[in-house]
């Protein structure tokens, strides 16, 4: 084994710049932290050449899970044994875990995440909370959704899935599943309209009801469209779906998180589609 990499070391602080959204941008690299993402990021770099290129991790990492080693050295990445400060300094967690690897940014063009022939689409309309985003593309994950589409304006980025927040939510289904970065909703339900899928808004004040009425509607082919946290669609996105459906309140609770709200509809999908 080769010296421990101190914070120093021009590989450990050419990969801490990747913390840095204009960084990750320019490099097209991003930072996965964590045992478990990392393992996802190495099955992800058995599918393709040239995903990741950097396993950076602690002497105590590495003696918890050889297999970390094992699986980046069998793949051709670069491992590197770090100091304890070395690992901190590749994290923005007030806990960091000890290991992180560098890989090439996920995202891929529209059309390309669409696909032909997809079933179930998440579209976030000015989400600005990148844990939210990142939980969110875990439900899709796990509701089978077919792609994520992350949906800016000029005045509001979309948020970057590359964030270190975003990437934590995910626990790994970034790599799982097509992730899409867009600036205009409009084209983008355009896009999705043109692969015969129904424009589902999620509101609050929606005239269809989330319940085994709207059963048939469910069973086609959907893309959900989901607004900011604390404001919800701004009425332009929300009038330009096809239908408006709210989740059913039967509590005191005034509304759903976002989170929450976008699990009930992409499982009541999932569910009518099965």
């Amino acid at each position: 084994m080769t010296a421990v990499l101190t914070e120093r070391t021009p590989r450990v602080a050419a990969a801490r710049k990747l913390l840095r959204r204009a960084a990750r941008s320019e490099a097209g690299r991003f930072l996965v932290e964590g045992v478990r993402p990392v393992h996802e990021a190495l099955t992800w770099a058995g599918e393709g050449p040239g995903r990741v290129h950097d396993l950076f991790l602690t002497d105590a990492v590495a003696d918890r899970d050889p297999t970390l080693e094992e699986r980046a050295t069998s793949l051709g990445i670069r491992v590197a044994r770090v100091t304890e400060k070395a690992a901190a300094g590749l994290s923005d967690t007030v806990t960091p875990q000890g290991v992180a690897a560098v890989c090439s940014t996920v995202t891929v063009d529209l059309d390309t995440a669409l696909g032909t022939d997809p079933r179930l689409v998440t579209v976030l309309a000015g989400v600005a909370d990148p844990g939210n985003a990142g939980t969110v593309i875990r439900t899709s994950d796990a509701a089978g959704a077919d792609a994520v589409v992350l949906v800016g304006d000029s005045r509001n980025q979309p948020v970057d899935p590359h964030n270190g927040k975003c990437v934590r939510a995910t626990m790994g289904s970034l790599f799982h599943l097509p992730l899409a970065v867009a600036g205009d909703v409009d084209d983008v339900l355009a896009r999705v309209r043109a692969r015969g899928l129904v424009v589902l808004a999620a509101a609050g004040d929606g005239e269809t009801v989330l319940d085994a009425g709207a059963d048939a509607l469910l069973a086609r082919p959907t893309a959900w469209l989901f607004g900011s946290e604390a404001h919800g669609l701004d009425a332009a996105a929300a009038a330009a779906a096809d239908h408006r459906v709210r989740v059913p309140i039967h509590g005191r609770a005034e509304s759903l998180n976002l989170a929450t709200a976008a699990a009930v509809c992409l499982y009541a999908s999932a569910r009518a589609q099965r």
